[in-house]
């Protein structure tokens, strides 16, 4: 019998990591003048990574925003990051529990994250959940990522999986449009880095606490059958 497979989303999803993305951006650019980003900034840009991040801290200081100094400061950025990468990040309340629960009733579990392999490694570690995970695939494994189906692809069968019967979980429309272009079913998060409300994009189903989770990808999973 086919088990089912679960395959995560990780900023915004399993972990909220802004304050400590958000941090990295503000200690690197302050000795430049610049103001400090508060923390809600990073809650709806971090799901367009590290370099959206620091254009957003050029023009909230409203300086012009330079591509080529962009480049330049993403890998100090990334050091700066990986010095704090789980001071204030934490997993979003129920995840445990839930990742309990779906163990029990024998599922699959995998993540694919445009984060960096080694960073979302190491968070992972360091948030001590990286053994509950068949499979992590970042941002670097392949020479594809997220939206591209063939990451998710990866991420699935990596974890042992079949696509037919894998459910992605994620926060933003870049978690959608993969899991759509993959043809699996998405449910989204309304507590994550979404530009804009999760309702809008139309997931095939959402949650306002990971609680509701596990019951959900019961009956999905069911109904797949």
């Amino acid at each position: 019998m086919t088990r089912p497979c679960a395959i995560f989303d990780l900023d915004g999803t399993l972990a909220h990591t802004a304050p400590d993305l958000i941090g990295a951006v503000n200690e690197l650019m302050a000795d430049d003048g610049f103001p400090p980003m508060p923390v809600t900034v990073a809650e709806v840009t971090a799901g367009f990574g590290g370099k959206a991040l620091l254009r957003k801290s050029f023009e909230l200081a409203e300086r012009p925003v330079d591509e080529a100094r962009i480049d330049a400061l993403y890998h100090p950025f990334l050091e700066v990051y990986r010095r704090r990468i789980a001071d204030d990040s934490h997993l979003y309340d129920g995840v445990l529990e839930t990742l309990d629960a779906l163990e029990a009733a024998d599922w699959l579990l995998g993540i694919c994250t445009n984060k960096p392999e080694a960073l979302a490694l190491d968070l992972l570690e360091r948030l001590d959940v990286l053994h509950r995970f068949g499979s992590m695939v970042g941002a670097d494994t392949l020479p594809v990522r997220k939206p591209d189906p063939v990451h998710l692809f990866e991420s699935i069968e990596r974890c042992g999986g079949t696509r037919g019967a894998a459910i992605m979980i994620g926060d933003t429309d870049t978690d959608l449009n993969t899991a759509r272009a993959a043809g699996v079913p998405c449910i989204m998060t309304t507590f994550g880095y979404s530009s804009v409300p999760v309702a809008t994009l139309k997931p095939d189903a959402q949650i306002d606490h990971f609680s509701e989770l596990a019951p959900m990808l019961t009956a999905m999973a069911a109904g797949a059958r």
